[in-house]
């Protein structure tokens, strides 16, 4: 049994108003889980802070 609670999810500054094609984030410790905010109990998938990082600075490129 699994006593974690579940993390604080947020989307981006740039997502529409409609919020209808965001992806959410929520940070914890060694960890960053990402998914889809139209379906919250849906897929995720967590990567470590340092692909995180990664990801983001190849996107801004």
């Amino acid at each position: 049994m699994s006593t974690q609670s579940e993390p604080d999810w947020f989307k981006s500054s740039y997502s529409g108003s409609e919020g209808d094609s965001c992806v959410e984030v929520a940070f914890a410790p060694g960890r960053v889980h990402v998914r889809d905010s139209k379906e919250e109990d849906g897929p995720r998938f967590v990567v470590s802070p340092a692909v995180w990082q990664d990801f983001l600075g190849r996107v801004r490129r």
